[in-house]
């Protein structure tokens, strides 16, 4: 199976999801330092879309600029969170993992579970 991590090497949750999807068997990882190499729009759009989550959602308000952006206000649309995003990628929330099972936003990491 092949697996896709969204990956911050900085980020805790983000390097134990990584090491699950290592220890995992038959499981080929992709990673991407989105940090370095973020996803598109069309990408994230598809991202939570197969999440289930909304880029509210998937936003990254702690050590993020997204409350000075006013990403956190009710009237923050999810096109503008998206062109946030894809703008400033520190906004996107770690780790997103993408399978052939499908793709969640590992917040505990344990979630990964439900898609290796």
């Amino acid at each position: 199976m092949k697996a896709t991590i969204w990956h911050n090497p900085k980020c805790g949750t983000s390097r134990k999801t990584l090491a699950l999807l290592e220890e995992a068997p038959d499981v080929d990882v992709t990673v991407i330092e989105y940090l370095k190499n973020p996803p598109t729009r069309a990408k994230l759009e598809q991202l939570y879309c197969d999440a289930g989550i909304s880029p509210k959602e998937g936003l990254r308000t702690r050590g993020s600029p997204a409350e000075e952006l006013g990403l956190t206000d009710e009237s923050a649309t999810a096109d503008q969170i998206l062109d946030a995003m894809v703008s400033e990628p520190i906004l996107i929330e770690r780790p997103l993992v993408e399978t052939d099972k499908g793709v969640r936003l590992c917040r505990p990491q344990e979630k990964v579970q439900g898609i290796i």
